[in-house]
């Protein structure tokens, strides 16, 4: 079995900064590169007309293309009625930035989905989803929901419940089999009509957890990056490891998304660990092991 997708970086995962970052990832052997694009010189509301040509161009100099952005705006997703209407205009002007920038995908949490269908928390998740996903739809875009807070049927679906695929899957296997335990492969199956940018990231789980005291709902913690990397890296639940060290079986893990015609991107993603440039660097050329 031969891959043949291009290979992404999350910037970020670098620690360098972005310009510094983008450089990195080009020298490192990068197809592309995903891009936190919530704050800093990054938030939409900071990035004038011409700073984003001139971001574009920067890019497009170095060869890469954007992957996705990240528009994961943390706290309880999208389960709050009051967060929401501010939450979900930030939301399109993320998308807006990222059509501009050459990418249609904008990844994302959105909280923990309810088990229970006539939860309210279900019914807001579903109607913040709903205009979430006609307007992405309206600019031939997605917004990519993160795997690992539920299995891929419940994630299933939640999305077979909304009007468009606009919404559509983000899918990172590390997290199913860190959080959720669920099999990565069969989510590939599963959710084959949804996913439009994958992250390839590995780990292991050390016990069982309710998914909302990782990723947050109301009357929980409220998510953030920083409190789920930290959690990767010393926490009770789950720990990130480095490609080929986790649970996740990457040969049928490729397979499966070849098997589904997924011709996207692999993007890698490091949250944890001291060397990140080196991580990533092995990263690659784990990847390129199935090419």
């Amino acid at each position: 079995m031969k891959i043949v997708n291009p290979i992404g970086i999350m910037v970020d995962s670098l620690r360098l900064g972005l310009h510094e970052g983008l450089k990195k990832s080009k020298e490192l052997g990068a197809d592309g590169v995903q891009i936190y694009a919530v704050q800093g010189e990054m938030d939409p509301a900071n990035l004038s007309p011409s700073a984003r040509k001139e971001l574009k161009a920067y890019i497009d100099s170095l060869g890469l293309q954007i992957s996705a952005l990240c528009g994961d705006l943390g706290g309880h997703g999208f389960q709050d009625e009051r967060a929401n209407p501010q939450k979900i205009e930030k939301s399109k002007r993320i998308l807006d930035l990222a059509v501009e920038l050459g990418t249609k995908v904008v990844t994302t949490h959105i909280g923990v989905v309810p088990n229970d269908e006539n939860d309210p928390i279900y019914g807001e998740m579903q109607r913040a989803c709903e205009k979430l996903g006609v307007y992405a739809k309206s600019m031939g875009a997605y917004f990519a929901v993160e795997t690992g807070p539920e299995t891929a049927a419940h994630l299933k679906q939640f999305l077979d419940s909304l009007s468009t695929d606009g919404v559509s899957v983000n899918f990172d296997p590390a997290n199913m089999v860190m959080v959720t335990g669920d099999d990565p492969v069969q989510g590939v199956y599963t959710l084959k009509d949804y996913i439009v940018h994958t992250h390839v990231k590995d780990g292991i789980r050390l016990r069982q957890v309710d998914p909302r005291e990782v990723y947050g709902a109301l009357g929980y913690e409220p998510m953030s990056h920083e409190r789920i990397a930290e959690a990767a890296a010393s926490g009770p639940t789950y720990r990130e490891l480095a490609l080929g060290e986790g649970y996740v079986d990457f040969a049928r893990y490729f397979q499966a998304l070849n098997d589904i015609g997924y011709t996207g991107y692999l993007t890698i993603e490091r949250e944890v660990g001291e060397q990140p440039e080196e991580d990533i660097a092995k990263a690659i050329a784990f990847i390129n092991q199935y090419k």
